[in-house]
């Protein structure tokens, strides 16, 4: 009972209650944090208006509104009129709000082996600064006055306003848009009006091939910004997440909202370095290709609603638009009034053809619990490794040597003489004792998870789409009982009064060695993820140093060993004080001091009853001070009463120091790492449907356990059996589910890609679905079209890792009508083409013709090495046909079933005829005119949902030979 007393020392009921007690609690915030949106409040600054944005977002969502797509003409007409209306109401001058219909811009691109020609129809607005004297545009006069001042440098706010053809668009990217609209209004308020000029872009043609962004960078007034904040969407609802930016003096203004949210690793992902995203925004067009700095914030999930009809208003609230409107407006606004040289430039036109922004820094950002945001340099981040790797160590030496000088070293001491080392024998301080516990522990709870990881990826690979956090449960509860089993085992055996120190000492070196790699890949690759690894580093540093400090309050060496030096020139044996002493009643002392049998010596009786009397008697016989029993209980009492089997030494050890080594270790990194791992939840539990590894997701997730469990093993030896039997059990449930469960449902749907493909001249229709092998060939078994057919199954040549089955599509009930007002399919009209030789033998021109569309292709056989398109304008910024030559070309006219007339060269040496096919798309999904999507829609699975597989949902080809 004398324990429990002391409410914060080191004994199992403290260290269970407030380690449980820490972790549910945070766990609790951070789900929080991750599944809330924080309300929108009831009254919005002026120029807001959340009614008005929830009108226009139910507007523009009414269909699907691809650029390929009626529909797609009628959001951009609303969104002009609301344009138009927002100026018109406030009577703004033309010079100073510019509206800009932009109709006039084409561009013409190459990425990899294609080459895109695509006609934009961009939705500008320009808000000229307060101290913007400046003409927007190069004229003559202007020309001769030089380029815009540098000063002059504006902001780019950037949202697509295109859908894809199988999703509404809410938050890829309606809420986008719709702040664009609100910042219109709120920038246009005298308060509010921006001191740069603010340029607001309304894009078209984003989801195919980021089109409409790199067709603003063909008009003039692309030339006006400096820095941008694009605003997208990848999920469907949430909070807006800063996924990445171009430097630290940009990001340090999205430090001003008062949500902040999002991580500098999500930015790594990105990096071509390690491309671990596949998917791309307009950020890179407006960064790398425009010479922009800025930012992308967007939603990110779930996924499994991304680019399907689930992305609608439905799925998302008020909330989430006033999280991204409100970081735009604090944003923007910083950005807006920042005229120092930060992000001005040198104000000379560049030679390739890219703003000259000036250059920023590498920057390290981070949340804190969505309230608080950090940021600063990666520099800083790398002298603060450099600073931790050189002054730790030394740190920790140093008190080495002066624990030893002051006599107080017990790490790995194995003895100490009483005298001298002429004594016959020396006391045994077990200074090695409960050293390697926790590395063997360590290794074999991380290998359990390693090895769940790898059985749930085999048996039941796509659990974790549907159940995330039973795979965390999964892990963390094996992780955390294996780990104690070990170290409470360890300690039952053998108990240590250093077995914190020694688990300190090892987390110690394991992050220390992180800490270099992190440094190498910050300086070498600017990766900035690695802040996490620092501050774990920093924290299980502090935790050790206080365990240094901790043997200040113990014993020296020489003391303790006095204790031990009889009258008689006899001695006890240090076992005395680290055991306890079991007699009839099966207990230890009354006076709290454990005794067991001394070592054997030359004046031990051979009979072990007659060692235990000699004992007592010896220890009756020691005295400081009058040789009587009571002297030798006083001198007992000083030496005091370790924890029951424990050193004797640790006795004075203060028991208290294990609460600072705990708040200093466990909460930073359980926030920290918390944060990380719920973000790479979020952003990857759901990606296996496009193609992606699921082991890679498990791997991921086992490693984040380790790290988030790893701070509690130091105290995890104290814990009793309840909570780990407890987390057993939980373990066993688990385990069984996400081995048995089926890994989808209504809230988490499978998706699948649909593409319809008829060739023109002969008329054969195929209806092919791409998905996860094993479940696509069940979802094509429920469709009537597919009965009684032998689909097709085999690798998708688009999407890695997907299987693709085809089947025959039935003529009557399946064939599209791509021609409106009209039941007929005449399938054959559906395209033209008709192709001439050129002056050369191995250049030729190809016209193309579709009906009812603005997107066609050709694809060739063979590379071809020029290219030239009518109306498109040459750019030096951009390559029609790559360095090594183009095997597709794929042509966007803003107007509908306009002609394209393509002129190529080929390689003569390759071959003297060139042959391809020429294809056509249609994407309207939206007046039941494809009944095979139709079909899928209506009969798929509940688990399931069908979404695009490339830019058209019927692809309608014809074969040409030149």
């Amino acid at each position: 009972m004398a324990r429990l007393s002391n409410p914060l020392g080191f004994t199992p009921l403290p260290v269970i209650v407030i380690t449980t007690i820490t972790y549910i609690a945070l766990f609790a915030i951070l789900l929080t944090v991750q599944f809330t949106v924080p309300h929108h409040p009831r009254t919005t600054p002026a120029g807001t208006n959340l009614t008005q944005a929830w009108l226009d977002l139910e507007a523009i969502t009414r269909q699907y509104h691809p650029f390929n797509s009626h529909a797609n003409d009628e959001v951009r007409k609303y969104l002009l009129s609301r344009v138009k209306h927002v100026i018109s109401s406030k009577k703004l001058a033309s010079d100073r709000v510019e509206v800009i219909d932009d109709t006039l811009s084409n561009v013409t691109f190459s990425m990899a082996r294609t080459s895109v020609y695509f006609e934009g129809n961009n939705v500008i607005v320009a808000i000229r600064g307060s101290e913007d004297k400046q003409p927007l545009y190069p004229t003559a006069q202007s020309a001769l006055a030089g380029p815009r001042a540098a000063k002059n440098g504006g902001v780019l706010v950037n949202a697509h306003y295109d859908s894809v053809s199988t999703g509404f668009g809410a938050t890829d990217d309606g809420v986008g848009v719709i702040c664009v609209l609100q910042l219109l209004d709120y920038f246009t308020e005298t308060r509010n009006w921006p001191k740069k000029t603010i340029v607001l872009l309304l894009n078209n043609g984003e989801e195919d091939f980021l089109n409409g962004a790199k067709a603003f960078m063909r008009h003039p007034i692309s030339q006006v910004p400096h820095t941008f904040l694009n605003l997208e969407g990848a999920g469907a609802g949430g909070r807006a997440t800063l996924f990445r930016s171009t430097d630290t003096e940009v990001t340090k203004y999205y430090k001003k909202a008062r949500y902040p949210f999002g991580t500098v690793i999500s930015g790594d992902a990105f990096r071509k370095s390690l491309k671990l995203i596949r998917s791309e925004t307009d950020y890179v067009v407006f960064n790398d290709e425009l010479g922009l700095r800025g930012l992308d914030v967007a939603f990110m999930e779930p996924r499994a609603r991304y680019h399907t009809a689930e992305d609608s208003s439905r799925e998302t609230s008020l909330n989430s638009v006033w999280h991204m409107l409100s970081a735009a407006i604090a944003t923007i606004s910083g950005l807006a009034s920042d005229t120092s040289a930060s992000f001005n430039g040198h104000g000379q036109p560049r030679n390739d053809g890219k703003v000259d922004a000036g250059t920023g820094s590498d920057a390290v950002w981070f949340d804190i619990l969505g309230r608080v945001f950090v940021v600063f340099r990666l520099h800083t981040m790398f002298a603060l490794c450099v600073t931790l790797l050189v002054v730790s160590p030394l740190a920790l030496i140093g008190s080495t040597i002066a624990l030893a000088k002051a006599d107080k070293m017990y790490l790995f001491a194995r003895k100490k003489y009483i005298h001298s080392s002429d004594d016959d024998e020396a006391i045994a301080l077990y200074g090695w004792r409960g050293f390697f516990r926790f590395p063997i522990a360590f290794v074999a709870a991380t290998a359990t998870v390693m090895a769940l990881a790898y059985l749930v990826e085999k048996t039941n690979p796509l659990i974790v789409y549907s159940s995330p956090y039973a795979v965390w449960s999964m892990m963390f509860s094996a992780w955390f009982f294996v780990l104690w089993f070990l170290l409470r085992g360890a300690s039952a055996m053998r108990p240590s009064a250093l077995q914190r120190v020694y688990s300190l000492v090892w987390l110690y070196l394991g992050s220390f060695a992180l800490l270099i790699l992190v440094t190498i890949l910050g300086q070498k690759r600017h990766i900035g993820g690695g802040y996490l690894v620092m501050f774990y580093f920093a924290a299980v540093f502090f935790a050790l140093l206080i365990s240094y400090l901790e043997m200040c309050f113990g014993h020296k060496k020489t003391a303790y060993v006095a204790h031990f030096d009889n009258s008689d020139g006899t001695r006890r044996n240090s076992e005395s004080v680290s055991r306890p002493l079991t007699g009839t009643t099966g207990g230890t002392r009354s006076d709290d001091r454990p005794l067991l049998d001394d070592d054997a010596t030359e004046t031990t009786s051979l009979l072990r009853g007659d060692r235990r009397s000699f004992a007592r008697h010896g220890a009756r016989r020691h005295s400081t001070s009058e040789g009587t029993e009571q002297g030798e209980r006083r001198n007992a009492e000083d030496l005091g009463a370790p924890y029951p089997g424990e050193q004797g030494w640790s006795a004075k050890l203060p028991s208290w120091l294990w609460i600072l080594q705990f708040l200093v270790l466990v909460p930073i990194i359980i926030i920290l790492v918390g944060q990380v791992a719920l973000l790479l939840t979020s952003a990857l539990y759901q990606t296996p449907a496009d193609g992606s590894s699921s082991l890679f997701i498990y791997i991921a997730f086992a490693a984040l356990t380790t790290l988030l469990l790893a701070p509690t093993g130091p105290f995890i030896h104290r814990f009793t059996h309840h909570i780990p039997t407890f987390l057993f059990f939980v373990c066993a449930g688990t385990v069984i589910y996400n081995l048995v469960a089926f890994p989808f449902s209504r809230d988490n749907r499978l998706k699948v890609f649909f593409l319809q493909h008829i060739e023109c001249d002969t008329g054969k229709n195929t209806v092919s679905l791409a998905g996860v092998d094993g479940y696509v060939q069940r979802i094509v078994d429920e469709l009537p079209s597919a009965h009684g057919q032998h689909a097709n199954c085999a690798t998708s040549p688009l999407r890695k890792g997907l299987a693709m089955c085809s089947w025959k599509g039935l003529p009557a009930h399946v064939v599209p009508k791509v021609t409106p007002f009209s039941n007929k399919t005449y399938i054959d009209t559906w395209l033209d083409y008709a192709t001439a030789r050129g002056p050369r033998s191995n250049e030729a021109t190809i016209r193309v013709v579709g009906q009812n569309t603005r997107a066609c292709r050709i694809l060739f056989d063979t590379p071809i090495s020029d290219l030239a398109i009518d109306g498109a304008v040459s750019d030096p910024r951009f390559n029609a046909t790559g360095d090594n030559g183009s095997r597709e070309v794929r042509l966007w006219h803003r107007e509908w079933s306009k002609p394209w007339n393509v002129s190529v060269r080929w390689d003569r040496d390759a071959s003297a005829t060139l042959s391809g096919t020429v294809v056509c798309l249609w994407s309207d999904a939206n007046t039941g005119d494809i009944p095979a999507f139709d079909e899928v829609r209506h009969y798929i699975p509940a688990w399931a949902i069908p979404t695009k597989y490339s830019d058209g949902l019927v692809e309608g080809s014809k074969r040409f030979t030149i």
